[in-house]
């Protein structure tokens, strides 16, 4: 019996998405994370739209962040990263030494 080898051809030839490992992924975590802290200091917070100028600074660079955030998965999830199926995993034979 093999293990991690499947015989089906239909399952050879379906392309290995990035999925998680997706830098795309990353970036839109982090900048949904700093989004969501801003809007709720934004909302929260104590106001000092005195230095702003009359305008709640967090809250509007919060709504950005996650607007970004989204935009970011949303690509991510529409046009995925596919990992070419002949690339080696554990290091290419071909590279000189000390590379």
């Amino acid at each position: 019996m093999s293990h991690g080898t499947s015989q089906d051809p239909a399952a050879a030839e379906r392309p290995h998405k990035a999925g998680a490992f997706d830098v795309r992924n990353v970036i839109a975590a982090l900048i949904g994370f700093y989004g969501l802290v801003l809007l709720l200091v934004g909302l929260f917070g104590d106001e000092q739209s005195d230095k702003t100028g009359g305008v709640n600074a967090n809250l509007w660079a919060g709504l950005a962040m996650l607007v970004f955030a989204a935009a970011f998965a949303l690509w991510s999830r529409v046009r995925p990263i596919v990992v070419d199926p002949g690339a080696s995993v554990s290091g290419d034979e071909d590279r000189p030494r000390g590379h």
